[in-house]
């Protein structure tokens, strides 16, 4: 077993990639480092930030943070085919039929044959589905808030304007995405 350094003992999800990010610049020469910096920071704040919502506000409804993403998309857009629920709640369509299994027997969503295509079905909310999503979206939504409180309101809208140029990159062609 190796005594970790002072430094590396005081490293934890957060602080990591300052770490990180002079490391591999260290021994790696010309590499770009404020985008390694730029994308360890996203993905790890993004990490942080759903781990506390579905420990604060999912779990405790009884959801998973998938089982949210559902859910949600069900409710924002009405009825939807799996494949469009898919790709809306950013999973794939084997993960959306198996979840939806669970929250068909919780009584949360429904499967209706689709109207124009009877190989297809519809996914909808319950009535019961609706009103858990309601109630349990004002907590969210309260801790989305306490969140972005870290923020000035200039802040914040400048972080959403550079995040949406981001998402808009995301579609470019070299872009590997989720069909």
């Amino acid at each position: 077993m190796t005594t970790l350094e002072p430094r590396s003992a005081e490293l934890d999800f957060l602080t990591f990639p300052d770490h990180a990010v002079r490391e591999a610049g260290r021994r790696v020469p010309d590499l770009d480092l404020e985008a390694m910096q730029l994308v360890l920071m996203l993905h790890r704040v993004t990490n942080a930030l759903v781990y506390d919502l579905e420990s604060e506000v999912h779990r405790p409804a009884g959801w998973s943070w998938s089982g949210f993403r559902l859910l949600f998309a069900l409710w924002i857009s009405g009825p939807l085919d799996g494949k469009t629920a898919a790709a809306l709640s950013g999973m794939s369509r084997a993960a959306v039929s198996n979840l939806v299994n669970t929250l068909e027997r919780d009584g949360l969503v429904s499967r209706d044959q689709h109207p124009e295509d009877a190989r297809a079905v519809l996914l909808s909310l319950t009535q019961q589905g609706e009103r858990d999503l309601r109630e349990t979206f004002r907590a969210h939504n309260a801790r989305e808030s306490a969140w972005a409180s870290a923020l000035e309101p200039g802040e914040r809208r400048t972080l959403v304007a550079l995040l949406g140029k981001l998402a808009d990159a995301a579609h470019a062609d070299w872009v590997k995405r989720r069909d």
